[in-house]
């Protein structure tokens, strides 16, 4: 039963300046994003991480860093958690984009659209089911399926992944909240992922801790009545 804790970075400089920053390079942390990431570390520090893995762009590093210097568990950039290849759209503003034909297509239909220059968004959320499924068989074969690992990532990438956790059409995916900073967590088992956490961005992490060992049976049952909830 593992426990994945998707991160979106940190507030980011295009963010703030409502700038869609897609892969551009340098695109760092602002002052508010590096307290989130320290508050990230503070946060998540204490647990017993058996992976930090990351989008290799800047924004998500930065965001990724405290966390590993926390843990002691070094960062291992992975290329399938980086940003939606927005092609033509990258770099400009969100109030312009808003004013495009394919931005009304972006949030009824994502499914069916291919950004002009880049990806597909069923592209981008194909490839970031693999990593995180992957990564997640891998850790559960090397650490057991009580291992707790962190991907950080970015907004979109994060919506489609809790999406294929609950098993709804990429269409639907727009509904999805994740803030800079938030912490959601999805347990894989051999039957069904539980989603035990929605963009998170303070307060209790008992529901990240390994399962009680009573729990690690693996057979993705849920609880009929909805059960007791994590031990504190």
């Amino acid at each position: 039963m593992t426990t994945v804790l998707l991160v979106r970075h940190g507030r980011s400089t295009a963010n703030t300046s409502a700038v869609l920053a897609g892969r551009t390079p340098g695109v760092a942390l602002d002052d508010r994003g590096r307290e989130q990431a320290a508050a990230l570390a503070e946060r998540l520090g204490a647990l017993p991480l058996a992976a930090i893995v990351s989008s290799p762009l800047q924004r998500c590093l930065e965001t990724a860093a405290p966390l590993a210097a926390a843990t002691g568990v070094r960062v291992t950039k992975e290329k399938r958690l980086a940003e939606c290849d927005y092609g033509d759209w990258t770099g400009r503003s969100i109030k312009e984009l808003m004013k495009e034909k394919l931005w009304k297509v972006v949030q009824a239909h994502p499914s069916a659209v291919a950004f002009p220059g880049g990806e597909s968004m069923a592209g981008m959320a194909a490839r970031a089911v693999s990593a995180i499924r992957d990564w997640d068989e891998r850790l559960t074969t090397s650490h057991g399926p009580a291992a707790v690992w962190v991907a950080c990532s970015h907004g979109d990438l994060i919506k489609a992944v809790v999406a294929d956790a609950m098993g709804v059409h990429l269409d639907l995916f727009q509904r999805i909240v994740i803030d800079p900073g938030s912490v959601t967590a999805i347990r894989y088992t051999d039957t069904r992922p539980f989603l035990l956490k929605v963009n998170d961005t303070g307060g209790d992490t008992s529901a990240y801790r390994p399962p009680a060992k009573s729990n690690r049976s693996g057979r993705g049952d849920a609880v009929v009545g909805g059960g007791a909830g994590p031990k504190s």
